[in-house]
């Protein structure tokens, strides 16, 4: 029968083994943990004796992963977040006020208030480790749902009875257009109407569901949104306006940072149509870190 080794105690084969399975090569696994190829090997080996059961078959090339293997590379890796994560925590408990704020940012929304409240944030408590990442609102939630993150920007609204959300800053939604387009020429304003079944272009609705559903419903309230083209952020989204075949509604401060050449920003009229950008966190986190944070959001 094969022996667990000690109660998973033996950290260090697992994480070698977690490594090995994710190169696929020893020589680049063994550089990658800063040992000898050798060393690796042992470890493997060593592993493989404990747990009774193959877990690579070695080549010429490389290395591929057994079928036992595959699912043990998965359970360990699983498994050593896990205790990393609990180090944390206990890092956190030890050092008092100092501790660590796993931070998101959205990729729509940097600089202002934004920014500001980061900045202000490091400023009060320099002890703070922040260990920051930029993704959309969508895999912003999914990180705080699973416990990799400690808060996060987002664009409103979000539906997680698991999560708290404060609003940071209100943004107003702009026109972009091609610069030769039309309704660019000697106009400030544009009209809800005058953008009726005009090609536009977009980032996939599953990024950011509810700044998505706003915008569409502030702009185009009586339909006629005509979505042509899809991009994967905003800087691509106006690149595609500049090519002159599309317009978009993008967030005034957003464009206004890239300022791309060939795209022309208008208001639209009253109404103004905007979209929030909000800080979300797991309802029920102690981390102190994150509440000195919302301290700063009173």
């Amino acid at each position: 029968m094969a022996e667990i080794p000690g109660a998973w105690s033996d950290l260090r084969r697992l994480r070698s083994f977690v490594v090995l399975a994710d190169e696929r090569h020893f020589t680049r696994a063994a550089a990658r943990l800063g040992i000898a190829q050798p060393a690796l090997s042992q470890q493997i080996r060593a592993l493989e004796r404990q747990l009774g059961v193959p877990l690579v078959h070695r080549t010429s090339r490389g290395c591929t992963l057994t079928e036992v293997g595959a699912r043990v590379a998965d359970e360990a890796a699983r498994m050593l977040a896990d205790v990393d994560a609990a180090a944390a925590r206990i890092r956190d408990l030890v050092r008092g006020r100092g501790g660590r704020l796993r931070l998101a940012y959205t990729r729509s929304a940097r600089g202002g208030r934004v920014d500001a409240l980061v900045a202000r944030f490091r400023a009060a408590h320099p002890d703070v480790e922040v260990v920051a990442e930029t993704a959309w609102t969508a895999p912003n939630v999914a990180g705080l749902l699973a416990g990799r993150l400690d808060a996060a920007f987002v664009r409103p609204p979000v539906d997680e009875p698991a999560l708290a959300c404060r609003t940071v800053d209100t943004e107003e939604l702009v026109l972009a257009l091609p610069a030769g387009h039309p309704l660019a020429a000697g106009r400030r304003r544009i009209g809800r109407a005058e953008v009726v079944d005009l090609p536009a272009v977009m980032w996939p609705r599953e990024n950011g569901p509810g700044m998505f559903d706003r915008t569409i419903a502030q702009v185009w309230p009586r339909g006629g949104f005509r979505l042509v083209r899809q991009e994967p952020d905003d800087e691509q989204l106006l690149r595609a306006v500049a090519q002159g075949d599309v317009v978009a509604a993008v967030p005034a401060g957003r464009a206004r940072a890239l300022r791309l050449p060939g795209v022309r920003l208008r208001r639209f009229t009253a109404p103004t149509p905007t979209v929030d950008v909000g800080l979300a966190w797991p309802a029920g986190s102690t981390n102190p870190a994150l509440h000195a944070l919302l301290a700063l959001l009173d």
